[in-house]
């Protein structure tokens, strides 16, 4: 929300995914106003790396784990190939030491497709690999609703969160 309170209720989380849902409709559209000029193998190499090396690993080692507790180097490995900053760089340098393509439309795809369908983002340590609601979050959330200036701006007594 700001700099001082990061956090997303229900409602900016959603303003969020429908603005990556923006950006991976226009990936999505260029790639295929440009289909005939993919280089498939490029493609699929650049959109299956970055859950290769960022996603699976963590998502087996997980489930392999009593209570969900692994490595950060998991955590790590996922940010690091989820994040806009490293794959800029990587598309970069393909389009310096190889040239541009569409084939490279992949990146975008893939990360604007994983923040607008599934909502995922960069992960923090403090919460499960996978997607579980956070027993502090929960109880953060509730405080939240019941905070006198959350209701008096939302107008009404309701479920602040969702304001």
């Amino acid at each position: 929300m700001d700099a001082h309170n990061r956090f997303e209720t229900r409602t900016t989380f959603t303003l969020a995914r429908l603005e990556w849902l923006t950006a991976l409709v226009v990936a999505s559209v260029l790639g295929i106003l440009h289909i005939g000029e993919i280089r498939w193998p490029v493609f699929i190499g650049f959109f299956l790396v970055i859950d290769v090396i960022g996603y699976i690993p963590g998502a087996i080692a997980f489930r392999r784990a009593p209570g969900g507790d692994i490595s950060r180097g998991y955590y790590l490995a996922y940010n690091i190939m989820h994040s806009l900053v490293t794959n800029a760089i990587l598309v970069g340098l393909w389009c310096l030491l190889v040239g541009p393509e569409w084939a490279l439309l992949a990146v975008p795809i893939h990360l604007f497709g994983d923040r607008a369908l599934f909502g995922n983002t960069l992960k923090p340590f403090g919460v499960p690999f996978e997607p579980h609601l956070s027993p502090a979050f929960a109880e953060f959330e509730r405080a939240y609703a019941a905070e006198p200036s959350t209701r008096a701006r939302s107008g009404k007594v309701t479920h602040a969160v969702d304001a």
